[in-house]
């Protein structure tokens, strides 16, 4: 799930309490065989929900379709009841960047740049990944900003192998948005995922000092995921407390993947492709 609001270096993580901060976690065979599975799940809900979204539905009705898929497959919704959260995936359109509320109300329409962020706990193990959806056609700037969105999110895997560093995933991931005229989004970042949702470290997707120098080892598990502004890169947070928008209404898109690192490179765990 991206962020939810600001621990660990403003990632896209909530307050994460000490008895969740565990470090950097190596996961074990055993836990990375759990984990495959925890992300297969995630995969094949939101494959499914790219194949079925059309104008006219609810983004309501998608929430019940993921919550009803998640469980059918064995696992519970990591989102729904985190810290409050209503939904079991996050459903941000146009504007909306983060953490959008799924709602009857909230209808999707033609044109629409559609966020649906969803994650599936199984066995101990959360699976965690985005997508974003063109509605139908498309304005040729939303089309281009989806694209070098996803196109980001791999320039930043392609970093990931053990014995490289955070900053690797960073620095190739603000290089292609910067490159393409458009701007990261500074407020939320990646993060370590597996026992617990959102882990330690964050993973940024520009480069800062503030940024830990984690270097890759096998066995970690990443969720890394760039949000890509149009306009701005700085956001605000409505009332409703969780729905985070640009401040100058421009469009925003996000993808992100469950991420492991092996000693050669690297396993997209939330591989659509494969499901």
């Amino acid at each position: 799930m991206n962020i939810f609001s600001n621990l660990l270096s403003q990632s896209t993580q909530p307050n994460v309490s000490k008895r969740q901060r565990r470090g950097i976690e190596i996961k074990s065979s055993r836990e990375i065989e759990i984990m495959r599975q925890s992300a297969k799940i995630v995969a094949t809900v939101l494959k499914e929900i790219s194949q079925l979204v059309q104008p006219g539905m609810t983004t309501a009705d998608l929430d019940a379709h993921a919550e009803k898929r998640i469980r059918e497959m064995g696992a519970t919704p990591s989102f729904k009841g985190y810290h409050g959260f209503p939904g079991s995936i996050c459903s941000s359109i146009n504007n909306e960047v983060v953490h959008g509320i799924p709602s009857p109300k909230k209808v999707i329409r033609l044109g629409d740049v559609l966020k649906v962020d969803t994650g599936a706990f199984y066995q101990g193990f959360h699976g965690d990944s985005c997508i974003t959806i063109a509605v139908g056609d498309v304005t040729p700037q939303a089309a281009k900003l989806i694209r070098i969105a996803e196109e980001s999110l791999f320039k930043g895997i392609e970093q990931v192998k053990a014995g490289n560093y955070l900053i690797d995933i960073a620095g190739a991931i603000e290089d292609h948005v910067k490159a393409n005229g458009f701007n990261v989004v500074e407020d939320f970042t990646g993060h370590g995922v597996g026992r617990n949702l959102h882990e330690e470290p964050s993973v940024f997707n520009f480069r800062t000092r503030e940024m830990p120098n984690v270097k890759l080892r096998a066995g970690m598990t990443l969720a890394i995921e760039p949000i890509l502004n149009a306009g701005s890169k700085v956001t605000r947070t409505l009332s409703d407390r969780w729905t985070a928008v640009t401040v100058d209404n421009s469009l925003s898109a996000q993808f992100e993947h469950t991420v492991l690192v092996t000693d050669t490179g690297y396993e997209i765990l939330t591989d659509r492709s494969l499901v």
